[in-house]
This record gives C-alpha cells, structure tokens and sequence, in this order.
C-alpha cells in the first residue's frame, strides 16, 4: 500500500455530516478530490459521509441536499449529564465502560430502532450496496462493550453497519445487525484514525475532537500512524455555524457553507498530503 490514501471522518452529528460533506466539496472545488480515496473510515457521522460519497452521488449534489428544508427532520439534544456518561466509560479502561454504556443505552427509553432505521435510511437507503472502494465502519456491542469493525467483507448490509456506527447512547436506540444490537463507534473515538494504519497518506475530518485520553485524540492517533497526515477541524466560523447541539437539523445549512468556506483555509494543509 505505498501509495494507498485513506480519509477519515469523523463523529459530530447532523452537523458534523454537513460540515465534512461542506468540507469535501470545497476542496474538491479547489482541486483536491477525496472521493478518490482508497480507503474510507466512518464514524458515526463520518460513516454516513463516507457511505454517501462512495456511492457515486456527486459531492456538489451531497451538497445541495444539505441545504434543503430541515423542517422534517427530528431534533435531539445531548444533555450535559449523558455527556458525563460518556466521559466517565470513555476513561475506563477496556471495554469496561463501553459495556456499562451500552447496558444503559439497552435499557433507556428512546424512539423505536424502525424510525432510526428509516432516518438514516434516507441517507443510505436499504439494499445499497458496500462500494467498491474501501470502508471500515466501527460500532460498539451493547452487551459486551466489544468494538466490532463491518467492512465489505463482514457480512452486515450498509444500511444496517451505518445505524450501527451512529446509534448515539441514551438519545437513540441500540441498533440491530445480525441479532446483535450496537451503540455508537464513537464511543470508542470520536473518530477512529487508527483503522486507517497501513495507509501512506492519511486526511482527517473531525468535526468532535473531545476525549477523554489523550491518546483518542484524533491529531494524537493520526500521529501515531508515522506517515504524512493532515488533521482538519472546525474553524471558528464554523464551530459558531455548529453551535451547541450537533444533533439539530436547523443547523446543518449553515454547518455545510461554514464547512465550504473553510476548505479554502485547510486546502494547502491538505494538498500537501493528497498529492
């Protein structure tokens, strides 16, 4: 694989889709073109990203999409107490805390996994194929707090390894692939960049940056893999676009322009390692 590229995307909600699908189509309108990857890492946001440009949609139109009227989209908020859940089974060690997460996550009263099944669905709508270019989705067993990581080769439909990878714990439902139901990759990191080793060069879109381990940091894992690397943020501009809640469809507008715009800012940093 010396030559190989790969491209990671990271968690961050119905914005962070927005802001990495931005993100993409301005550096494509630059001149530096992602979709020609060789290898894709999706978590939770990321994995819809990484399934919806591997699929053949043209970014422009990706784009586009997220522009439309949100106004039928469902909202949710991660409240400062979940997030002090995740903090806390984040620092354990092992999958000790992943497991107590999941166990709670079994438990809690959310909407039914058929009406997450159908949101993300719009997205990556059931019998779509895995594509031909590579994808790693990683996802969280409820039970066991096990990392499971579906690819081409695992046997799980796309649909089913996305809903997975974005089954955010205590605010949707753990979802079922297999007789096994899954909570959200990110519960591992929010973006996952050591799936991505083996890779001669290796980009990063990372809408969430927040661990709690140094090591789970995405700069700190991308540093890790010792090759050429480039790590992208949101931008000030674009943090403010985001705004609080990550999972609030009235943002992803403008979590997508503010996402353009910044490529401009990135595209050198970029360029360097894709080329």
């Amino acid at each position: 694989m010396a030559n190989s590229r790969a491209v990671v995307l990271g968690g961050g909600g119905v914005t962070g889709v927005a802001w990495e699908i931005g993100m993409m189509h301005g550096l494509a309108e630059l001149g530096v073109d992602l979709s020609a990857a060789d290898l894709y890492v999706g978590t939770s946001a990321g994995s819809v990203v990484a399934a919806q440009v591997t699929s053949g949609t043209p970014i422009g139109e990706l784009y586009e999409r997220e522009l439309a009227d949100t106004s039928g989209d469902r909202n949710a908020t991660i409240g400062l107490g979940v997030l002090l859940r995740y903090g806390l089974a984040m620092a354990l060690p092992g999958d000790r805390g992943r497991r107590r997460l999941g166990r709670a996550a079994l438990r809690a009263k959310t909407v039914p996994e058929s009406a997450r099944r159908e949101a993300i669905g719009a997205r990556v709508p059931a019998g779509t194929p895995w594509p031909a270019t590579r994808l790693r989705v990683p996802a969280i067993d409820a039970r066991t707090g096990r990392v499971v990581v579906f690819d081409n080769d695992s046997g799980a439909p796309l649909l089913d390894a996305v809903a997975a990878s974005c089954a955010v714990p205590l605010v949707w439902p753990p979802m079922t692939v297999n007789v096994t139901r899954y909570i959200d990759g990110g519960m591992r990191s929010l973006a996952n960049v050591d799936l991505a080793a083996g890779y001669a060069r290796v980009v990063v879109l990372a809408p969430g940056t927040l661990a709690a381990r140094k090591k789970d940091r995405p700069e700190v894992q991308a540093a890790a893999l010792g090759v050429p690397h480039a790590v992208v943020t949101p931008g000030k501009a674009a943090l403010a676009a985001i705004g609080r809640n990550p999972l609030s469809p009235d943002r992803r507008a403008a979590a997508a322009e503010a996402g353009r715009k910044q490529a401009a800012e990135d595209f050198s940093k970029v360029k360097r390692v894709w080329d």
